[in-house]
C-alpha cells in the first residue's frame, strides 16, 4: 500500500515508554511510538540503533495496521511460548510464573559477559521447573562463533532442544554450524530470524539445507501480508514472534499467526508478562498459555501514563519523518 503523508502519520501519533518488569537485552524502558489510522492503530517500535532502511520496515508495518484490514484467520486462538532472557538460574522460577499455562519455552543463551556454564544452569533449571513434556528453545540472536555454537548446543542437547533459534549471524557461519553438528551428531532443529529480517531482500534467502524453520515478527518483516509472502517464498515452518511489543503490537503478531496456513507450535506472543504496564486496558496479555486474535485500541488514561518525555517524543517524531522519506525513496525506485 502507498504510504500516506507524513502530516497524517503525525497528527495521530502518540509515544509511550513503558518500564520493563523484566530487563531483556539490556532494555529497561520499552519506548514506541502509536499511529492511529482508519482501521486502527499501528505500532512503531524499531530499537533504538536501527537505522532508516531498517527501521522503515517496522513502519510500514505500523501503517498498514492502522490504514488497512487485516487477512482473514484461519485459527481463532494462538497458543504462546513463555521466554525467559539471559537471568541467573535462580530467577527462572519467578520468570516462569509470569506465563502461567505455557507449556513452552524460549530461552536466552550467549548474554554478553556469560559463559556456556550460565547457559546450562540457566536452561538445566528451566528443564527441572517444568517436567519432561515441556518444548524448550534456544535463541542466541546470533552472537556465537561456529565453534562456540557447535560446542553449546552439544552441551545443551542433553536437555531435549526442540529448536535453537539464529545461533550464528550470517548465512556462510549457518552452513558451517549445520556440517559441525551432523560430524558432532547432534540433531537439533535450527530456526532463522535475523537471517531473514535483517536480509535486504528477505523473500529472495536462500535457506536451503540452512534452517528447518522460521521465525517472524511482523515490525520487521514490514507487515502481515509480507510476512505471508516470506513464509510462501520459503516454504518452511513458521513460528510467529514479537518484538517486545505493546498490545497493539501483540495484536498484528497475532493476527499473522491466526493468518498462516500452518504454525509449528506456540507463538512468542507473550512478552508483554516481562513489562510492567501495557497501552490497552482490555490487553492482549495471554489467558492460560493463549491469545485470541482481535484489534485493540489504547486507553487514554494509559497513554497519558506511560507518555514518554517530550525531548523523547520530539526524537521519535524525528525518526517517523526519516523513515517515511526512506520509504518515499523506496517508492520512486
Amino acid at each position: 500500500m502507498t504510504a500516506p503523508p507524513v502530516a497524517d502519520l503525525l497528527a495521530g501519533l502518540r509515544v509511550v515508554a513503558i518500564p520493563m518488569a523484566v530487563p531483556f537485552r539490556g532494555v529497561t524502558t520499552r519506548e514506541v511510538a502509536l499511529i492511529e489510522g482508519p482501521a486502527g492503530w499501528g505500532e512503531f517500535g524499531p530499537f533504538p540503533e536501527y537505522e532508516p532502511p531498517e527501521a522503515a520496515r517496522w513502519l510500514t508495518a505500523a501503517i498498514e495496521s492502522a490504514y488497512a484490514a487485516w487477512p482473514a484467520p484461519v485459527r481463532c486462538a494462538i497458543a504462546v511460548n513463555a521466554t525467559v532472557p539471559a537471568v541467573p538460574a535462580d530467577r527462572v522460577p519467578a520468570i516462569l510464573a509470569r506465563f502461567p499455562g505455557c507449556t513452552t519455552v524460549k530461552v536466552k543463551i550467549a548474554q554478553a559477559g556469560q559463559h556456556l556454564a550460565d547457559d546450562i544452569r540457566r536452561v538445566e533449571r528451566v528443564r527441572r521447573e517444568l517436567g519432561p513434556d515441556a518444548r524448550i528453545r534456544l535463541d542466541a540472536n546470533g552472537a556465537l562463533t561456529v565453534g562456540e555454537a557447535a560446542l553449546a548446543l552439544k552441551a545443551l542437547a542433553a536437555f531435549d532442544i526442540d529448536y535453537v533459534e539464529q545461533p550464528v549471524e550470517t548465512l556462510a557461519e549457518l552452513r558451517a554450524l549445520r556440517a559441525e553438528l551432523a560430524r558432532a551428531r547432534v540433531e537439533m532443529r535450527v530456526a532463522a530470524d535475523e537471517a531473514i529480517r535483517k536480509a535486504d531482500d528477505p523473500l529472495r534467502v536462500d535457506l536451503t539445507g540452512l534452517a528447518d524453520l522460521l521465525v517472524l515478527k511482523v515490525a520487521p518483516s514490514g507487515g502481515i501480508r509480507r510476512a505471508l509472502r516470506i513464509v510462501a517464498a520459503h516454504g518452511l515452518p513458521v513460528v510467529v514472534s514479537s518484538a517486545l511489543d505493546t498490545s497493539i503490537g501483540i495484536a498484528a503478531g497475532a493476527a499473522l499467526a491466526a493468518a498462516l496456513p500452518e504454525l509449528d507450535g506456540a507463538c512468542g506472543l507473550g512478552t508483554l508478562a516481562l513489562m510492567d504496564g501495557d497501552v490497552c486496558a482490555a490487553s492482549m496479555t495471554a489467558t492460560r498459555g493463549w491469545v485470541v486474535p482481535r484489534r485493540v485500541s489504547p486507553d487514554e488514561d494509559l497513554l497519558d501514563r506511560y507518555a514518554a518525555p517530550p525531548d523523547r517524543i520530539a526524537w521519535w517524531r524525528r525518526r517517523v519523518v526519516a523513515c517515511r522519506e526512506h520509504l518515499g525513496r523506496a517508492d520512486a525506485r
